[in-house]
């Protein structure tokens, strides 16, 4: 069963899997789920920034399945969360192009990670999704340079970071509606018989 608090167990599932493999190349604490406007001022390496849902339209006309033999319950929500993974350069680090190849390698290491699991189940799932038979898909979105450009513009008193876009896919949000029906109990089957 998914709950309402589905969105925010998929971004904290996300942010535990690149903590837990990333550790080794920038601390854990650096890592958060923050849109890039309020990075400034605070000692943050990599973001993950929920930027846009959507229902999932191939997902959407579900049947309604039984709750007892007299009701059905609504088919659930299925969202398309829509990520920006954005890599910050250590203010320590003097030299310009060595900023900026930091920002790459971070950048890299956390598309590897994706990458190589790109279906998210079992004891990786965190919040209200820990435990359940539930699956995440995690692909990478190809955003043109002007859709990054939108995005971007969005951040007030931001300049344009090394980022790319991800989609997490199923978010399963189960309707708590419901309906009553009245089943057919009897049916007459008598023959119909030509010109009698």
């Amino acid at each position: 069963m998914s709950m309402y608090s589905v969105i925010a167990a998929a971004g904290e599932t996300l942010i535990g899997l690149l903590r837990e493999n990333m550790n080794d190349l920038i601390s854990p604490e650096s890592i958060t789920l923050l849109s890039p406007a309020d990075v400034q001022g605070q000692n943050i390496r990599l973001t993950l920034f929920l930027y846009n849902i959507l229902e999932n339209p191939h997902l959407k006309n579900q049947g309604m399945p039984d709750v007892d033999p007299s009701k059905y319950k609504y088919p659930p929500l299925v969202c398309d969360l829509y990520y920006l993974l954005t890599t910050y350069a250590s203010s320590q680090i003097p030299d310009l192009t060595e900023r900026t190849l930091e920002e790459h390698r971070i950048l890299g290491r956390a598309m590897s990670i994706f990458y190589d699991n790109s279906i998210l189940s079992g004891s990786i799932m965190r919040g209200s999704l820990s435990g359940s038979e539930e699956e995440l898909r995690v692909t990478l979105n190809s955003l043109s340079l002007d859709d990054l450009n939108r995005i971007w513009t969005s951040f007030p008193n931001c300049s344009y970071r090394p980022s790319v876009s991800y989609l997490v896919t199923p978010a399963v949000i189960d309707s708590k509606r419901e309906s009553t029906i009245s089943r057919v109990l009897a049916r007459d089957l008598r023959y119909y018989t030509p010109g009698a």
